[in-house]
């Protein structure tokens, strides 16, 4: 479970009321929502939101490092609450549903040779494959 709420009061961020609807918005396990997506449902529990203003909350907290965005080729970019936690993403290739997994072991390290003078800083893994749904009707014609 994200713990995004708990670390923005910490850090003294300013908790207005729709600062504080986004987060809760964003707050939970296996939370990867468009910006759409949080402003819809921030409109249900503060109908006079404004789209400028979750975008705005939005690009804030990923600028302080409070949450990730995932980008995944071909698809609209996601906020991850999660910024805190290491894990890797699990993808659906069809429908792009996305989520949070904890690999067991570590990705393959990067020989000298393959660096090319580069510092290496991170590594981002991203398993892809088709999520329960999308494989049961991966048998299915279309007519």
């Amino acid at each position: 479970m994200s713990d995004l709420l708990e670390r923005l009061r910490g850090r003294g961020w300013r908790m207005t009321s729709q600062r504080r609807v986004v987060a809760e918005v964003l707050d939970g396990d296996h939370v990867h929502l468009t910006a759409d997506e949080v402003h819809a449902r921030a409109a249900l529990l503060l109908p006079e939101i404004a789209r400028a203003t979750v975008y705005n909350t939005l690009g804030e907290l990923v600028a302080i490092g409070e949450v990730a965005e995932v980008s995944v080729q071909g698809r609209v970019k996601r906020f991850d609450p999660n910024a805190h936690h290491p894990h890797q993403h699990l993808v659906c290739t069809r429908c792009g549903t996305i989520r949070d997994v904890h690999a067991t072991g570590l990705p393959a390290d990067l020989p000298p040779e393959e660096r090319f003078g580069f510092t290496v800083s991170a590594v981002e893994v991203t398993y892809r494959g088709l999520c329960p749904a999308c494989a049961a009707g991966a048998g299915r014609t279309r007519s």
